[in-house]
């Protein structure tokens, strides 16, 4: 049993998330492969940003691994703990987006991290985080139903109250607050837990990064081959708008990235190649864009539905 913290472990399993999954979405889309750029991070660490591009089904997606270490902890990350201002630090994580081509197909997001921040004489502070969420464009009710179903089945070793936390806690933190709407229908997203131990949580953090690949690369394949218009299209690129203003304004992920010196092009792949905006655009009443923010863009017992 692991009483220790085992940073070592922890690389290791992230290393191996990241080649699996870039395996299965690779063989998803059949038409192209992620491209490797291995990167050194001038303050210390650095990590592999892999990225498809231009793909069958995908139009751009990023799955990167980094490792970053550093003497002072960036504000984003002691803005709640004050007491660790002045640490020495150790972050490591996994993190994608990925952005289908094909508006039926919805963009999804994952992220696994371990911290560690550490001062000579005491015990090191530690703890994991993640997540991931969906965020379609048309919504289908047996998709949204499935991810939940997977969210749930990840969350079920770790006691009957953890699914129903850590969904909570993904709708109030993927909320678009200047907008007053969820980003997607959620999933799960937990910060900050270190209170089981260290083997119970990082076997949590493995349950939650295995599953989203068991969540997402069916939905992908029951709609990569659907017909779809240009006007579904545009009002994907449309949405997509929602996605970029979350993540620049909100995420703490981005945020720390940015304010730890880390990588721009590794922290900026979450965003969307193509965009719009529009002047105070509303959907029209019925439409199958209206019913986006109707029924999926809500807070949902998604289990309910099954």
């Amino acid at each position: 049993m692991m009483s220790q913290v085992d940073i070592a472990a922890v690389k290791q399993y992230l290393l191996a998330l990241q080649d699996r999954i870039c395996e299965e979405l690779a063989a998803e889309d059949g038409g192209a492969n992620f491209v490797e750029d291995a990167w050194e991070r001038p303050g210390g660490g650095g990590g592999r940003s892999r990225v498809i591009s231009n793909g069958a089904v995908f139009e751009q997606g990023g799955v990167n691994f980094s490792h970053v270490f550093g003497d002072t902890l960036p504000p984003s990350a002691t803005a709640q703990r004050p007491e660790l201002a002045g640490r020495s630090f150790q972050a490591m994580g996994v993190s994608l987006v990925i952005h289908p081509h094909n508006p039926l197909i919805p963009t999804s997001h994952a992220n696994v991290r371990f911290f560690v921040a550490e001062k000579p004489g005491e015990a090191p502070v530690w703890w994991f985080g993640g997540g991931f969420d969906l965020t379609p464009y048309y919504g289908f009710e047996e998709d949204c139903t499935e991810w939940h179903q997977k969210a749930q089945a990840a969350c079920q070793p770790f006691g009957e109250e953890v699914y129903p936390r850590y969904k909570q806690w993904c709708d109030d933190y993927f909320f678009i607050k200047h907008r007053n709407e969820p980003r997607g229908i959620g999933g799960l997203f937990f910060d900050d837990l270190n209170e089981w131990g260290f083997e119970k949580t990082f076997a949590f953090m493995r349950s939650v990064g295995d599953h989203y690949i068991q969540a997402y690369r069916p939905i992908v394949n029951r709609r990569k081959t659907l017909a779809f218009t240009e006007t579904q299209r545009d009002f994907q690129l449309y949405r997509r708008g929602r996605y970029v203003e979350f993540n620049l304004v909100y995420d703490r992920g981005t945020l720390f990235g940015l304010q730890s010196g880390g990588r721009t092009e590794s922290i900026l792949m979450s965003l969307p190649p193509l965009v719009k905006w529009r002047y105070d655009w509303q959907p029209e009443a019925g439409s199958a864009e209206a019913k986006l923010y109707t029924d999926f863009l809500r807070p949902r017992d998604w289990l309910a539905s099954a």
